[in-house]
């Protein structure tokens, strides 16, 4: 089907587009929405600033393709393929992204504000300044991705894959990270106060200047961090790892550290529960 008969038969009330082939076309400013296009192929399309919102997407081919400031707020792009996809400033809130393949995706400013990513796969993607407030990212693959100045208020990352990720100031207040894996991440002057990361790995992360007050980040594995200068006023570090981790100047006061192992850590200058400074 070429570009021109797809709008001429949507202009006429047709809504089924299942499986059809469009590749490398031009519908950039189209009006699609509530079409559907399960199982089609756009690989190499150019859809940007188009109205997309509520199509079915699903399984759908958009390899390499341009969404850029796209609308697919609600849009179901369930195991969709959007390797190395622009969807820089795209509108993807509430939209449903479970199983997608994201990888090396640009996603950076783009609008996912309560979007269901469960077990989708976003590694290597460029997810800067994007808004993932109270998004649903349950084993959410994040191996390498880049979310600086991310907002990812209130969003649950249970079991997500994060390793080596950068989420310099990232908000990740009140989120859950419970079983996460974050070996080597960057979390530098991350937002992670009222967070829940029960049973989390941040072997070799970088949490310097982090805030986590009252965070409850019991059970974690914080084995040779760099957590200077973090902010752990009230946070529960009960039965944690934190061997050979670098604490110098960390704010502990109030902190829980029942049962925490300290062993070889560097506390330096460090502000213990009781309000001490360690020498």
């Amino acid at each position: 089907m070429e570009a021109e008969e797809l709008l001429k038969q949507y202009a006429a009330g047709e809504r089924n587009f299942k499986g059809i082939t469009l590749v490398e076309v031009d519908l950039r400013g189209a009006d699609l929405s509530n079409a559907n296009f399960t199982r089609a192929n756009f690989r190499n399309i150019k859809l940007m600033g188009a109205n997309l919102c509520g199509v079915n997407l699903r399984e759908v081919n958009l390899e390499n393709a341009c969404l850029n400031g796209t609308k697919l707020s609600e849009a179901n792009l369930i195991g969709a393929s959007l390797l190395k996809t622009d969807l820089t400033n795209a509108n993807l809130s509430e939209a449903n992204l479970r199983g997608s393949n994201s990888r090396e995706a640009n996603l950076s400013q783009a609008d996912l504000k309560g979007a269901n990513l469960t077990e989708a796969n976003f590694s290597q993607a460029n997810l800067t300044a994007a808004n993932l407030t109270a998004a649903t990212m349950i084993r959410v693959n994040l191996i390498r991705a880049i979310l600086n100045g991310s907002n990812l208020e209130s969003t649950n990352l249970t079991n997500a894959l994060m390793n080596e990720s950068i989420l310099e100031e990232a908000n990740l207040s009140n989120g859950i990270l419970s079983g996460a894996m974050l070996s080597g991440a960057n979390l530098s002057e991350a937002e992670l106060s009222k967070s829940t990361t029960i049973g989390a790995t941040l072997s070799e992360a970088n949490l310097s200047g982090a805030k986590l007050r009252t965070a409850n980040v019991s059970w974690t594995t914080f084995r040779g961090a760099n957590m200077s200068g973090a902010n752990l006023f009230r946070a529960n570090l009960s039965w944690s790892n934190l061997t050979g981790a670098i604490l110098i100047k960390a704010v502990l006061i109030d902190a829980k550290l029942n049962k925490t192992n300290l062993r070889d850590a560097d506390m330096r200058g460090a502000i213990m529960p009781d309000g001490t400074t360690c020498p």
